[in-house]
């Protein structure tokens, strides 16, 4: 398994090279969501059920933590405008977040959020693919979540 070294940023680890059992190629689990900046209604929200049977801690490493499916939950198609991204979970359980974005590295987020809720926020946002997946921390098991897409709020 090919390990890199994450790099912190504002306690989001951002990883560049690929992930050994994350599938960004496999169809989404809960769809495809195309946005452009200054989109309505917002937040954009998609439940989901959070979890997987893989570690990311084991396949992504550096501060990528939590148990997510080998496919993504939900892929965004983002044409950027002038506002910021932010993508977050709101659930009652321990979530976590994993993103492969249009630069082609992983980024990853625990607790950014409010609560135990992850959240992760590009200033300045590239437009593209954003494959997301939404990890349950400490267990395989899954738990009910809303993922939210915003330009305005997170979780």
């Amino acid at each position: 398994m090919l390990r890199t070294a994450a790099t912190a940023i504002l306690g989001v680890a951002i990883l560049a090279a690929g992930a050994s059992a994350q599938n960004y190629s496999l169809n989404p689990l809960y769809g495809t969501v195309n946005l452009s900046g200054g989109f309505a209604p917002d937040p954009y929200v998609i439940n989901v059920q959070s979890g997987g049977t893989i570690n990311a801690a084991q396949t992504l490493g550096g501060a990528c933590v939590g148990y997510i499916a080998d496919a993504p939950d939900v892929r965004l198609n983002f044409s950027a405008g002038s506002l910021p991204l932010i993508i977050s979970v709101n659930s009652s359980a321990d979530t976590t977040l994993v993103i492969n974005a249009p630069d082609g590295r992983w980024y990853c987020d625990d607790d950014g959020g409010n609560g135990l809720n992850p959240s992760i926020r590009w200033g300045s946002p590239m437009s593209g693919q954003y494959d997301i997946w939404i990890g349950t921390w400490g267990s395989a098991s899954n738990a009910s979540a809303q993922l939210h897409i915003s330009e305005l709020y997170s979780q």
